[in-house]
């Protein structure tokens, strides 16, 4: 029976010491889906996130911003948005109770600049996305921007309290370890993107599998009755909650898990 894999880009498919992507992952995708297997990146990027770099493996398609854009052989399945209204309501609520925020769409990655960043690792992915010549010169403000999804950084727990007051009505907020959170809208994640998917090929679940490393990979492991968690995945509470934990990604981990489910 055909199979279906997912993989998570940061830590999964890239090695956890420099963030590369080791060859062996890439030769061992690309067997497996030159044995008539699908292969979908799934992660919390927004699609304009997702690098030449990965796109150029040879995956089947993407599942992106966490469930709400996906793609397949070069079109677009699915894609939900928020509207202007409402990423204006977490905007105001962002400064309301000064959290650093990024927005994040298929399209782009906005911070609000209208203040100086207060979190070193805000400030750090800031000049990453400059460093590699992205333009987040929208003003968030603007009549046509929106966002899809956003992640926040905070300092102390009661900030992340009173920004949740406006944030929970539309978006699930999914713990990234310390004082970084991801937000999604409610009813999406990755696993729907799973769901879809599978009712897309009509593949039975019991034929799907997903490689992942964090929290923000629990929703996929979780769903899938064969999951895979990364030998380098943080916390490591999470191979409590796999069905097989493999080599670090750096250690050719991606390699060694098709080979133990016969990919190829």
């Amino acid at each position: 029976m055909k199979k279906i894999a997912f993989f998570d880009i940061d830590g999964t498919l890239t090695s956890e010491k420099n963030g590369s992507i080791p060859d062996s992952a890439v030769t061992a995708i690309r067997a497996a889906r030159a044995q008539g297997n699908l292969m979908f990146i799934n992660t919390g990027r927004c699609f304009q996130n997702v690098e030449e770099r990965f796109q150029s493996i040879g995956f089947d398609g993407y599942v992106c911003g966490c469930g709400t854009n996906i793609y397949y052989n070069n079109q677009e399945l699915l894609y939900v948005g928020q509207t202007h209204d409402v990423t204006m309501q977490i905007l105001e609520q962002a400064r309301k109770t000064n959290v650093d925020i990024l927005f994040e769409s298929r399209l782009e990655v906005v911070f609000d600049t209208t203040r100086p960043l207060q979190h070193p690792d805000a400030e750090r992915q800031y000049y990453s996305f400059k460093a590699k010549h992205y333009d987040m010169s929208h003003n968030p403000e603007a009549e046509d921007f929106a966002c899809d999804k956003f992640v926040i950084w905070y300092r102390d727990e009661e900030q992340l309290k009173e920004f949740r007051k406006v944030s929970d009505l539309y978006f699930e907020c999914i713990d990234r370890g310390g004082t970084f959170r991801e937000f999604v809208p409610y009813q999406y994640s990755k696993a729907t993107g799973i769901q879809f998917l599978l009712d897309y090929f009509k593949i039975s679940k019991e034929n799907a599998y997903a490689f992942g490393d964090s929290n923000n990979d629990l929703s996929m492991l979780t769903f899938v009755p064969n999951s895979v968690a990364m030998g380098n995945s943080l916390p490591k509470s999470l191979f409590e909650k796999v069905s097989y934990v493999t080599a670090n990604a750096s250690e050719d981990g991606i390699e060694k898990a098709l080979k133990h489910f016969s990919f190829y």
